[in-house]
């Protein structure tokens, strides 16, 4: 039987598995998953993105010189299974950020809260799509309609909003764990800031909850 000297106490374990699940690719993977199970987009993760891809390309250098120096191959597989884990996630939520900017691109551009979320890359990916779109369905199909029909957003010129454009269904169900000690949820959103939209958007841009 060990020592106590020898077993880690409660606070070592929580202090080592808090250090496992905040280095950059178990973030990656909370926010890739975050923003899978989101309905709508959320913030840009701009300074994990840049720890992730600077991290990649050392991760490919190291990959390199162990192929070229003719260290242990198992040592060089891991390091490869490492950097393929890393692209896998950074591209995983990269990918699922654009599958979003596509389906719901106008809705996002006109929208501040939204436009706001995205990186410069994306932003400017986004208008690049509704110039494109724009004029192809304008080129194919809208001149060729009575004039009341010609809008891009619009049914016709009576309705009153945007009835053409995809919108993120805002009431739709998630499941969230809490990632820390967090105050108590309330579903109906009655104590929550004024500035956010929905019960536990709050909780989850602070990183107090990841969704699943």
């Amino acid at each position: 039987m060990a020592s106590g000297s020898e077993e880690w106490s409660a606070a070592q374990i929580d202090d080592y598995e808090t250090l496992i699940s905040t280095t950059d690719v178990e973030l990656l993977k909370r926010a890739w998953r975050n923003e899978k199970a989101a309905p709508e987009i959320l913030p840009f993760e701009e300074a994990l993105v840049k720890r992730a891809k600077e991290q990649i390309q050392l991760m490919e250098e190291t990959v390199d010189d162990f192929a070229e120096s003719g260290h242990d191959p198992l040592i060089a597989s891991l390091y490869q299974m490492d950097l393929d884990r890393a692209q896998f996630l950074l591209r995983s939520y990269l990918r699922v950020r654009l599958q979003k900017i596509e389906k719901f691109m106008f809705h996002i551009w006109k929208t501040d809260t939204y436009r706001n979320r995205l990186s410069t890359e994306e932003e400017k990916f986004t208008e690049r799509c509704i110039r494109d779109i724009g004029k192809h369905l304008e080129e194919t199909v809208l001149s060729k309609l009575a004039d009341n029909y010609q809008s891009l957003l619009k049914q016709s010129v009576i309705s009153e909003e945007d009835d053409m454009v995809p919108e993120p269904q805002l009431d739709t169900f998630v499941v969230a764990k809490c990632q820390k000690a967090t105050r108590p949820l309330y579903l109906d959103g009655s104590r929550q800031s004024a500035s956010f939209d929905r019960p536990f958007q709050e909780e989850l841009m602070s990183g107090n909850i990841s969704l699943v």
